[in-house]
């Protein structure tokens, strides 16, 4: 199959996917989500959603349970949408990446203020307070 008709199948299962979860799901387990991407088959018979969730370790268990369960639901809303033979099998993923990244933020932070000195007070934008001589 050519990858520019699989690219766009993928689009248009992360924007349904997205579109549910939001919008139409009512299961009070599912909150905090945010759809990364899908990746499909080759033969369009599957599909992964890698979903990004924030909360604790314990709210996203749980919400990664009720997205298991209305799997079927998104699956539904994906097959009136797509005009293709078969309706790709949906899987959720739980992606990592975007707290990995607010977390490697945070240390570089951390170590560029350890890094400066003390004599340089930080200012609100971020520039360090430099002292004007006149003379």
């Amino acid at each position: 199959m050519k990858k520019h008709r699989i690219a766009r199948v993928s689009e248009v299962i992360r924007e349904v996917a997205a579109e549910t979860i939001l919008f139409e799901l009512q299961d009070p387990r599912i909150k905090n989500v945010t759809v990364i991407r899908a990746e499909v088959s080759a033969d369009m018979q599957r599909a992964k959603i890698y979903v990004s969730i924030m909360g604790t370790q314990k709210e996203q268990d749980l919400c990664m349970h009720g997205l298991k369960h209305s799997a079927g639901y998104v699956q539904s809303k994906l097959a009136s949408r797509l005009n293709t033979r078969y309706t790709p099998i949906i899987t959720f993923i739980r992606d990592d990446g975007v707290k990995k990244s607010i977390e490697v933020t945070r240390l570089i932070n951390e170590a560029l203020a350890q890094s400066r000195p003390e004599s340089q007070p930080e200012k609100a934008d971020g520039t360090a307070d430099e002292a004007t001589e006149e003379g």
